[in-house]
């Protein structure tokens, strides 16, 4: 939010932790944009540990539960650098929160940029 162009309204935003705590019980839409930079390429001859990379909106960080939103990547073996986003409606109860999460399975270390984002906005209860 120090930044031009940026705004953080309300109080469910924690941004020490990234998490989004629902203020009231419903519907919320959730967005997270990442732009993510490979850091190290896989050397030839390694072997490959697969290039899929998934983004997840999860509550209360129950990933492997079906309350998460998920998009899932394959990065492409000629760029360093990649955008890629998840957005859905989840229904939170007043109290409990979401935070995204990046499943690696790209076999290269990845760095989040800034500019990457993550927001949360009441629909209706």
């Amino acid at each position: 939010p120090a930044r031009e162009g940026t705004f953080h309204r309300g109080s469910g935003l924690n941004l020490t932790s990234g998490q989004y705590t629902a203020p009231v019980a419903g519907f919320y839409t959730f967005a997270a944009t990442l732009h993510i930079v490979r850091r190290e390429q896989q050397q030839k001859g390694q072997p490959c540990r697969g290039n899929r990379l998934r983004v997840l909106i999860c509550v209360q960080s129950h990933c492997q539960h079906n309350s998460n939103l998920e998009t899932v990547s394959w990065l492409e073996s000629g760029g360093d650098l990649f955008t890629i986003s998840v957005t859905g409606v989840l229904y939170l109860q007043a109290g409990q929160y979401a935070s995204v999460f990046v499943d690696n399975a790209a076999g290269s270390p990845l760095t989040i940029q800034s500019g990457s984002d993550f927001s949360a906005i009441l629909l209706g209860v």
